[in-house]
């Protein structure tokens, strides 16, 4: 698995997490907001300027989201992020040593 596939991977585990916590979907469904941020991020990931040389996107030069979606993505990476550990502790170890 290449490096745009496993951060694809990761961003949907975690807003899956957050629509599930925070909307109270079920597993596996996503509200429409968190489809259309999961879809976003998804877009912006396949374009990435760098492929599969790119670094986390909290550390990348070239900031690509828009304002509001930058915003949206960065309250459930800060929600699910620690939750990573419950729900999927190899995706957390994985993408930490990414950093």
């Amino acid at each position: 698995m290449g490096r745009i596939d496993r951060e694809k991977k990761t961003i949907k585990l975690m807003i899956e997490i957050y629509c599930r916590k925070k909307h109270g979907h079920k597993k596996g469904e996503l509200c429409e907001e968190c489809s259309e941020l999961l879809e976003y991020a998804h877009k912006r990931l396949s374009y990435c300027k760098f492929g599969e040389n790119k670094s986390t996107c909290s550390r990348c030069p070239i900031h690509c989201y828009k304002k509001d979606m930058k915003i949206k993505v960065k309250d459930v990476m800060r929600f699910s992020g620690p939750r990573l550990i419950i729900y999927n502790p190899v995706e957390l170890i994985k993408h930490a040593l990414n950093k």
